[in-house]
């Protein structure tokens, strides 16, 4: 009888607790945030390495530009997410990080277009992602703490629909710009072209606008007198978090842990496409050399500002595939679970990159688009829905947090190992690496498949 008694107050406690349903529109507001964090990666992933190359980068190397990203997401991310699971402020917990990310996100939005040089373009990556950083894991633990776990699939899929969308626009826009009028080809005096310079400009508003409205439109729930004394109890400062991250490092649940291989497969693939894409698809249109970009000093190669271009559009076409898979993927991971799904969008995307370098017509590199777009859905948002489900809740913070490592160190591990293989094992040519990715995101697959999912508190 004191068992049942026991478990029935229990119950009660937790149901007590459990925030309330949020309608689909409320849903939809609560992310929009996520729509200008995206345009901002969208920014970078389609514009970094023609930048570098406008300002005189060299291929191999590439990569080594990129380092900024998988650094402050390491350095960052989990001890932002652990802070923002013990802060207290008229704020709430989350809000405060969202806000003093947007404004550094935007201030370096709107600089990076007027970079003079490598060294200042790749500082203000760092400072750019920096604030991205700060901003992303308390936003999906915000999505966590604000929804039922039965609505949890929707609200990160939801995000994904978001990051395909921000990230279409944002490819899309330099050659919106050029379709109302501006010259693909007027640049400025550090030769890069205008049409950059706008997309960041406009990049810059959108990532403090957005965060600013849904933080107005669904703020965060106001913790209990009980969660108040828990975390007043829990020491503060970044020692405090520290020890918190080792802590659920030791403690990290089993189906956590398997999805780091997967994780590993995946991330790398997709940082490599988007590292070698622009200059991939400047190989195969331009075989005789001249898409290369040259360097401020000596000129803007037009041709490489057309395969940009082109690239960009790809962009634009598998965010747009990514934005609507992923609404469609919501009742679907619901009946058949995240991990199947998953492993299914991985496999269509990697098919697409091993198809996309035998690909000789511009019009014909669109259609594997289908499949990388799927691929990005999935890795958006199926994996936060399997990560949701085998965490404990009141450490989503600094869960979500490590979990970034499991996509940065990826990327940190590209970064240093692309410049050593890249003429050795793949002869210098950009389009051998998109095929590398394309073995890699088959491999992710088979290991999504591996990971054992398992609810907390299951045995």
């Amino acid at each position: 009888m004191t068992s049942a008694t026991h478990a029935s107050a229990t119950d009660f406690s937790a149901a007590a607790t459990r925030p309330p349903r949020l309608s689909l529109p409320r849903i939809v507001e609560m992310n929009l945030g996520f729509f200008g964090l995206q345009f901002s990666f969208g920014l970078q992933q389609a514009n970094m390495t023609p930048i570098y190359t406008f300002l005189g980068a060299d291929e191999a190397t590439m990569p080594l530009l990129w380092l900024a990203g998988p650094m402050t997401g390491l350095l960052i991310q989990p001890i932002v997410g652990a802070l923002s699971d013990r802060t207290r402020s008229r704020l709430g917990r989350r809000t405060p990080y969202f806000l003093i990310g947007a404004v550094i996100c935007s201030l370096c939005l709107f600089l990076m277009p007027y970079s003079s040089a490598l060294w200042m373009a790749a500082s203000l990556l760092w400072l750019l992602d920096a604030g991205n950083n700060i901003t992303m894991e308390p936003y999906r633990a915000y999505v966590a703490d604000r929804l039922e776990p039965g609505q949890r699939p929707a609200g990160f899929l939801v995000q994904s629909a978001f990051t395909g969308l921000a990230q279409c626009l944002s490819y899309a826009t330099p050659s919106l710009l050029v379709g109302f009028g501006i010259s693909q080809n007027l640049v400025d005096i550090n030769g890069i072209p205008v049409i950059v310079r706008i997309a960041f400009v406009i990049g810059a508003i959108l990532s403090i606008s957005t965060i600013v409205w849904s933080v107005v439109r669904v703020p965060e729930l106001k913790l209990s007198e009980a969660e108040l004394a828990a975390m007043a109890a829990k020491p503060m400062g970044a020692g405090a978090a520290l020890a918190e991250i080792r802590g659920a490092f030791v403690a990290m649940p089993k189906p956590m842990r398997q999805l780091a291989w997967a994780m590993l497969c995946q991330w790398y693939a997709m940082f490599v496409y988007w590292q070698f894409i622009s200059l991939a698809v400047a190989r195969t249109l331009f075989p005789a050399g001249e898409g290369v970009g040259e360097s401020a000093v000596s000129g803007v190669s037009e041709n490489f500002i057309s395969a940009s271009l082109t690239a960009q559009q790809m962009g634009v076409a598998y965010n747009a595939v990514a934005f609507v898979s992923a609404l469609a993927l919501i009742p679907i991971v619901r009946r058949l679970g995240a991990k199947p799904v998953h492993a299914a969008c991985l496999v269509a995307s990697g098919i697409a990159m091993l198809c996309l370098p035998m690909i000789d017509s511009r019009m014909l590199m669109f259609v594997p688009m289908i499949g990388i777009g799927l691929g990005w859905a999935g890795m958006m948002g199926n994996t936060y829905v399997m990560l949701a489900d085998c965490i404990p809740p009141e450490r989503t913070g600094v869960y979500m947090g490590i979990f970034n490592m499991f996509i940065v160190v990826p990327m940190l591990i590209e970064t240093m190992t692309m410049p050593l293989i890249y003429a050795p094992l793949l002869g210098s040519d950009p389009r051998n690496a998109i095929l590398l990715a394309g073995l890699l995101m088959l491999l992710g697959a088979v290991a999504t498949l591996a990971v054992r999912t398992e609810k907390v508190g299951t045995a």
